[in-house]
């Protein structure tokens, strides 16, 4: 009789082996991880709030933008609240040089967005871009990790170089709504538009709050000939 007991394949076993050395830890509590690509362990994964993705042209995420710029649809991994998982994730992405954590979360939506058909095809992944010295500072773009992470399981190009912040602006955590869109006014420039030109556009960030900074980065995209614009991001804050 034939086995029907698979053998793990080299890469598996490298993998667990790595995982014994160096164990994968939870992004919210240090718990340790199973040998799985995964953010969160599963006593954190039972309280997050996973964003609804039924209806991706009309919903929480893209309402933010009615009357404000065409956005043809829009989707987060999950629901963001105050000392959730996800926020101790975000925190782990922006400020303790923990980019993998961006990567990981792109995957984890991508390998959502590839089960729901009401999802359109996509040509490229824009990333929000941060201003030079930011990113300088922080040392990556936490945007473009997230985008990484989509592009590695939906095999759509990443570009960096087509859309650039032109000015710096301060922190827009904490702001009112109409504070951070006089903050963001004309800050971001369209520097490639034949590159984009009458294709359809994932612009991916880490959190929409008020969406004023995905907003105007949409308004520069949509002064491209035929450009229409998704939206992804890590979390939504719930109005």
């Amino acid at each position: 009789m034939f086995s029907l007991i698979r053998r793990p394949s080299l890469r598996e076993l490298c993998e667990c082996a790595i995982h014994l050395v160096y164990p994968e830890l939870c992004v919210a509590c240090n718990r340790e991880l199973p040998a799985t690509d995964n953010c969160f362990c599963l006593p954190c994964s039972l309280k997050l709030v996973p964003f609804q993705m039924e209806r991706p042209s009309d919903n929480a995420f893209t309402d933010r933008f009615w009357g404000r710029v065409p956005v043809e649809w829009g989707v987060a991994a999950y629901h963001f609240s105050r000392k959730s998982p996800v926020q101790k994730a975000l925190h782990q992405l922006k400020y303790r040089n923990n980019p993998d954590v961006g990567v990981k979360m792109g995957r984890h939506l991508a390998a959502r967005l590839k089960m729901n058909p009401l999802v359109p095809h996509f040509d490229v992944i824009i990333p929000v871009p941060l201003h030079q010295a930011r990113e300088r500072l922080r040392g990556y773009n936490q945007s473009a990790m997230f985008a990484r992470g989509i592009s590695e399981i939906m095999d759509v190009p990443v570009r960096t170089d087509c859309v650039m912040r032109i000015m710096a602006t301060s922190s827009q955590t904490r702001k009112k709504r109409m504070e951070r869109f006089s903050n963001v006014s004309e800050v971001f420039a369209v520097v490639k538009p034949d590159v984009l030109k009458g294709k359809r556009i994932l612009l991916v960030d880490d959190v929409l709050t008020t969406g004023a900074t995905l907003e105007l980065c949409a308004a520069a995209l949509s002064q491209v000939e035929g450009v229409r614009t998704g939206m992804a991001t890590i979390a939504v804050a719930d109005k």
